[in-house]
């Protein structure tokens, strides 16, 4: 905040920040540790803010005295000194990292530590990928002879290098191959959930080329493609109608398919890696990449926009233009998620959106800049989970926070507005 007594006004929320627990409890402060920061820096628009996050009114809360007649808030104050007693003195443990490092430093000693596999793990891994691949494959085919699925192809961070350098999230793309002439696509905008990033796919002319005409009319939910009805056909098949335990014993592997999920996952363990397989059935029409992975709920009819490909591409395009650390930076933070349950959902595409949003003010991502960029994506993260909003790089008509509970919102808005002043403290393992 700028102007005279900027300091002192700063103090103060720092001291009100430090108290809010006792007084709001921890949801209560991370709404408001949030809200602090959006004050003091005063990048805030109020106009997009919604009323949970409105900092005047927190500040209110977190200054009001509780009520003194009532018993309930006597009996919270007293459990919560029993919660959040001072903590004893601990003996002091000798650090593996000095002290002394600059986060320049810390983030690459976590990094060189923490992230990548050794050559050999990533050889295992990316061969019993492709193993497994092969063999369901060939299963598709010759259940499924009617249906033109693709060619199956790996996706995912291990494959990309944009993630954390483990091969613990592999994706296998399943193409469903469709007719131009008999389908067409339905703008998000005006599916049944008004949500941008969900279309769907209708069966086009039926009066002309009856049910029938297409293999996939048998996966037809009214006029429309059900990416559900088609994700609980394969899932059948991945738990009751393949051969796992055999097709494990010739890879040297035990494989399981998850039952009681409607995610299409297979949980492979190795005595050098562990993967956890995706598959997602995938149509490509009009310049759009569309996963049959719909929102939880009711409808079923809907297709989820992939912005994956274009992340990778753009990303790696940017770098490649001006040597700069972006793919650094995004493997450091997609680790940082790994290790920080609360920041779980915040890995992948969001990140990758934040350094490109980021990469159209900032033009100097060269290698000693990391620290100073990692820092910004972080405020940048604050920011955009004080609004609620983070625009697709590729189309700002959809939210990527869309998903996210106001809980989860609040957990990581809290964690990442301690994590702003002290970066350090999200490269400690959880």
């Amino acid at each position: 905040m700028a102007g005279p007594g900027g300091d002192g006004l700063g103090s103060v929320l720092d001291l009100l920040l430090a108290n809010a627990r006792l007084v709001l409890g921890v949801s209560g402060a991370a709404v408001l540790a949030i809200a602090t920061l959006a004050v003091k820096r005063g990048f805030v628009d109020h106009t997009h803010i919604p009323s949970m996050c409105l900092s005047h009114q927190l500040i209110d809360r977190a200054t009001s005295p509780r009520e003194e007649d009532d018993p309930k808030a006597e009996q919270k104050s007293l459990e919560e000194s029993w919660v959040c007693p001072a903590p004893p003195e601990l003996p002091q443990v000798e650090s593996s990292t000095p002290c002394c490092l600059t986060l320049q430093e810390k983030l690459l000693s976590h990094y060189s530590i923490h992230l990548p596999m050794s050559e050999e793990q990533v050889a295992v891994a990316h061969q019993l990928a492709r193993s497994i691949c092969a063999e369901l494959q060939s299963f598709l085919q010759n259940k499924c002879p009617e249906l033109p699925f693709g060619s199956l192809f790996l996706s995912g961070p291990l494959l990309d290098g944009l993630g954390a350098l483990a091969a613990d999230h592999i994706h296998f793309m399943l193409p469903v191959v469709l007719d131009a002439t008999l389908w067409s696509l339905i703008p998000g905008e005006d599916t049944v959930v008004r949500n941008p990033q969900y279309w769907m796919i209708k069966r086009t002319d039926l009066e002309y080329f009856p049910r029938g005409r297409s293999p996939w009319d048998r996966f037809l939910v009214g006029q429309y493609l059900s990416s559900n009805v088609l994700n609980e056909t394969l899932h059948k098949m991945l738990v009751a109608s393949i051969n796992w335990p055999a097709i494990g014993s010739l890879l040297g592997t035990v494989i399981r398919p998850l039952v009681a999920s409607r995610e299409l996952r297979l949980d492979v363990k190795h005595d050098q890696v562990e993967l956890s397989i995706g598959l997602f059935p995938v149509v490509e029409m009009e310049d759009k990449v569309l996963l049959a992975a719909p929102p939880e709920g009711l409808v079923e009819n809907l297709w989820l926009e992939s912005f994956g490909r274009a992340e990778v591409l753009k990303v790696k395009e940017l770098d490649a233009g001006d040597a700069g650390a972006r793919q650094h930076c995004l493997r450091i933070l997609n680790g940082v998620c790994r290790i920080h349950p609360a920041l779980h959902k915040l890995s992948g595409s969001p990140l990758a959106h934040v350094i490109l949003h980021l990469s159209t003010t900032e033009s100097d991502w060269a290698e000693e800049s990391l620290a100073t960029r990692f820092q910004q994506v972080l405020e940048e993260l604050v920011g955009y989970l004080e609004n609620g909003v983070l625009p697709c790089y590729f189309n700002p008509k959809v939210n990527l926070f869309c998903d996210l509970l106001e809980e989860e919102i609040e957990e990581m808005g809290f964690l990442l507005y301690r994590a702003v002043s002290e970066p350090g403290l999200l490269l400690t393992e959880k």
